[in-house]
């Protein structure tokens, strides 16, 4: 009876012991698990269970993404995906998104909440995209000084020290939501 991952199939418990619990089947002399995932025992009831493992959330073609700015390379960024189609992960996926045509220009910095697009999947690294109207930077603060700041147009001013920085600003900049989650 260990409290090792289990796969489906292996054994569990023997029939003396234990009765069937939820994702276990009873092979006429031991109880065998149904899933990959933790064996739980009720010594009380005499029940053994499985607790199935969920596979991680891996984002698909389409669908929109919300991270964190990661990491900043020459001409794209990373965007470690905290939640797909509003729901959270904890996968610890990334994925790349191409600053094209942006020569110069700023789009986002490390740190930053942005929403983006996934594009596909090529090569095992996952490429999305920020070029939509809706999509880009979602909550930002100054650069300089880490206080809050306010859009204009497609730049961002720090209300406390007037510093004033390009980015890719997502249409729902600055909702309340995303400042909400970004301090906890």
């Amino acid at each position: 009876m260990s409290q090792k991952p289990t796969l489906p199939g292996d054994k569990i418990a023997i029939i003396e012991e234990f009765e069937m619990g939820d994702n276990t089947f009873d092979d006429g002399q031991s109880i065998r698990s149904l899933v990959i995932g933790t064996p739980e025992f009720d010594k009380t009831n005499r029940i053994a269970k499985i607790n199935e493992m969920r596979k991680p959330a891996v984002a698909k073609s389409g669908d929109v993404i919300t991270g964190n700015i990661s990491a900043l390379m020459n001409n794209m960024f990373a965007i470690n995906i905290l939640y797909i189609n509003g729901k959270p992960t904890h996968s610890g996926l990334e994925c790349i998104c191409q600053a094209k045509g942006a020569k110069k220009r700023i789009l986002v910095r490390v740190g930053d909440i942005v929403a983006a697009k996934i594009l596909n999947l090529l090569n095992g690294v996952v490429h999305a995209t920020i070029s939509e109207p809706e999509l880009g930077v979602l909550f930002t603060q100054c650069n300089k000084c880490g206080a809050k700041v306010i859009a204009m147009g497609s730049n961002i001013k720090c209300i406390d020290c007037g510093y004033i920085e390009e980015r890719k600003l997502s249409t729902r900049f600055g909702n309340s939501d995303f400042i909400k989650f970004n301090s906890n």
